[in-house]
């Protein structure tokens, strides 16, 4: 496989915390099946709100 820059990886967003997460490879053969992007999101699943998290900018809900 061709080395990859981190940004040019397909991203997703998560059904649980709504927050953008990247290709993994172990996540290839099942790529189209992820909807998580952590185990703790999976154990919350879907119906969890999202959570409103500070940006680093210090900003409430920035990019």
């Amino acid at each position: 496989m061709k080395m990859r820059r981190k940004g040019d990886l397909p991203q997703k967003t998560c059904a649980a915390c709504g927050r953008p997460f990247a290709w993994r490879r172990k996540w290839a053969r099942d790529w189209e099946n992820v909807r998580y992007c952590s185990q703790s999101c999976r154990s919350k699943g879907a119906n969890a709100e999202p959570v409103e998290r500070p940006a680093r900018n210090g900003r409430v809900g920035g990019r």
